[in-house]
């Protein structure tokens, strides 16, 4: 079982533990029943009859999908539910049949020796705004119309706009309407729109608690299931408009990309007003603006028949005596009565506690997991916050993720928005961003562990030429350089993604994305457990799964498939340090070098146990192939 001792994941011998696994599975964003892929049309907006059983994939499939990733040492789970699945009929009408499904195939990754910790996945609020994750009629009980998201502007959503979807342009609604006021409602609705209520509860408090209830219903479900290590808050939260002084002038979103509105332009095309708005490109060398467009000429509502829109509802702006719209209160989202507002401390701290509180009225000692905003290190946790917490945050090689195009001479700090050109600076780079990552935890959350919640590659890089000739050496080589930057940091983390119906053509079956380690369309009827699986030889690796002591080095070369690990041995843990040494990457054995003591190979469960001579001390392992 994964204990905590400070920055470190231990289990009951003492030993360090460094966890690996995936993201299950990439397409459990959207129904199973009916085919809710983003690409399809058909059914969209008939949100409450929808049905996830069968994500991440039909019970009937799971030995085979649980054995291939067990084969690939990937025994930690991030395992994807959404809010939507539990509860997307109605306000506290839970689906049952999902929820004995979902016990099923938990039940199964156990069978495997597969630990799992459940992740409550949302991208930009929804479906219908154009990600995953809340309910239908979360959008409907404020008034919002997903109907007229289109015409609005309010989102991007790909099963409107059709094919071809621009790349990576989903991210793009962080800055748009609906995902705006949904957010800022869920985390703030209480000092930012308190004339804004639902069933006479203050839209926070609605909204927050149906989404606590809901992954209550989860925890009953699965509470006697001790390979459930814990419960993420969230996935990549988003302030919404918390924190923005000056809507009248700022835009919002991860980047620029498309049809770019200020935020108080939202509003008026989601109220029925064109606006004349910027559009900008993200290429190679970075955003730039092409030129401007204007949205909603027809004058759309985005508010259903007998709702005020939110935000004039709640003064932010008002229309004048000749009919012209107002900007009321420039810095109403920055500003809470003369003081300024901090999204991470005011509204998601106290958010994350009360989760842990609810979940843990459930699951007294269950672990939790937390991870702010993508790409802002202002995450902050203290003693007097709950205890036993555990930093998710994510991290992605930009260039390759955005521009789906690997240069290894070429990096981007997230952050800071910093080229970084050179292979030697690049690697640098990358491996230097996952040390931030881990710091937020060991440094600015108090001191806890880092499991990197996402981490991957797109796998349709260059215009999906792989697809076409069948060489994948792009694809190992941009995952090999993120792996490496995660071993040079002993990282835990888990990889997006393992999607069971992945397919070349539509990717993870979610807004064209396509980051899937496996793909029914790259099995080539071999029939061995790898058939199928995308860039391994960059992916499946040996690992120090456990370690007696403290690890200094860890290094695979994938050309030669040679291993070193230098670790120093603390002379109070007996048990041995574990080596999980993949018979995919050695197939006809391996030679093992030690600087002392004795190793035990276990080719069945791909297991070196080493237990060195002299107790204390550092010592080496070095593997390569026979031969």
């Amino acid at each position: 079982m994964i204990q905590i001792k400070g920055d470190q994941f231990v289990d009951q011998d003492g030993r360090t533990l460094l966890l690996r696994g995936v993201n299950l599975g990439g397409s459990t964003k959207v129904p199973f029943t009916p085919n809710g892929a983003t690409w399809n049309p058909e059914g969209f907006f008939d949100h409450r009859q929808v049905s996830f059983v069968g994500r991440p994939f039909p019970l009937e499939e799971a030995d085979e999908h649980l054995s291939r990733l067990k084969a690939w040492g990937f025994t930690f789970l991030r395992f994807l539910i959404t809010w939507e699945a539990i509860e997307h009929e109605g306000p506290g009408i839970y689906d049952q049949e999902y929820l004995a499904y979902l016990r099923a195939v938990i039940e199964k990754t156990a069978e495997y020796g597969i630990q799992v910790f459940i992740d409550p996945h949302q991208d930009v609020w929804s479906r219908f705004s154009g990600g995953d994750g809340a309910p239908g009629w979360t959008l409907e009980a404020v008034g919002l119309d997903m109907t007229k998201f289109k015409a609005t502007g309010a989102a991007i959503v790909h099963a409107t706009h059709g094919d071809p979807f621009p790349r990576m342009i989903w991210p793009t609604n962080y800055g748009k309407l609906a995902n705006l006021t949904m957010w800022t409602l869920f985390f703030g609705g209480n000092d930012f729109a308190p004339q804004t209520m639902i069933e006479d509860i203050p839209a926070q408090e609605y909204l927050q608690s149906h989404y606590f209830n809901a992954i209550k219903q989860v925890a009953e479900r699965l509470k006697d299931l001790t390979n459930v290590v814990g419960y993420d808050t969230l996935n990549e939260p988003s302030a919404g408009m918390i924190g923005t002084p000056e809507i009248g002038t700022a835009q919002l979103g991860s980047f620029k990309h498309g049809n770019q509105p200020t935020v108080f332009q939202t509003m008026l095309l989601g109220s029925g007003y064109p606006q004349e708005v910027e559009v900008w490109n993200l290429g190679m060398t970075g955003e730039r603006k092409t030129g401007k467009t204007t949205l909603n000429g027809e004058g759309a509502l985005a508010w259903l028949d007998g709702f005020l829109p939110i935000w004039r509802q709640n003064g932010v702006w008002d229309v004048d005596a000749a009919g012209s719209p107002q900007l009321l209160r420039p810095n109403h989202f920055s500003e809470v009565d003369g003081r300024q507002v901090d999204f991470h401390n005011d509204y998601f701290r106290p958010f994350a506690n009360r989760f842990a509180e609810e979940i843990r009225s459930v699951l007294p000692e269950t672990l939790i997991f937390i991870e702010g905003v993508p790409n802002e290190g202002e995450l902050h946790w203290t003693e007097e916050d709950a205890p036993d917490v555990i930093h998710a945050g994510h991290w992605y090689d930009s260039v390759v993720l955005l521009l789906k195009t690997y240069k290894r001479f070429l990096a981007v700090h997230n952050v800071s928005q910093k080229i970084v050109l050179g292979a030697r600076r690049a690697r640098q780079s990358r491996r230097m961003q996952i040390a931030e990552t881990i710091a937020v935890g060991s440094e600015q959350m108090g001191g806890i562990p880092t499991v990197i919640g996402e981490v991957g590659i797109p796998f349709d890089l260059n215009n999906k030429q792989a697809y076409r000739t069948g060489d994948f050496s792009t694809q190992v080589e941009a995952l090999n350089a993120t792996m490496e930057a995660l071993e040079e940091n002993f990282a835990s983390f888990t990889l997006w993604n393992y999607t069971a119906d992945n397919t070349n053509e539509r990717g993870d079956q979610w807004n064209d994305e396509d980051l899937s380690l496996f793909s029914r369309d790259q099995q080539t009827g071999v029939g061995d457990i790898h058939d199928g699986g995308r860039a391994l030889q960059a992916a499946v690796r040996p690992y120090a799964s456990k370690v007696a002591g403290t690890p200094h080095q860890m290094r695979f070369n994938i050309k030669p498939r040679k291993f070193v690990f230098v670790f120093t041995h603390d002379p109070a843990i007996t048990a041995p340090t574990e080596l999980f040494v993949p018979n995919y990457q050695y197939p006809d054995g391996y030679e093992v070098t030690v600087s002392d003591g004795e190793v035990e190979i276990d080719r069945e469960a791909q297991t070196l146990r080493y237990q060195p001579a002299n107790l204390g001390g550092q010592h080496r392992i070095e593997l390569k192939p026979k031969g």
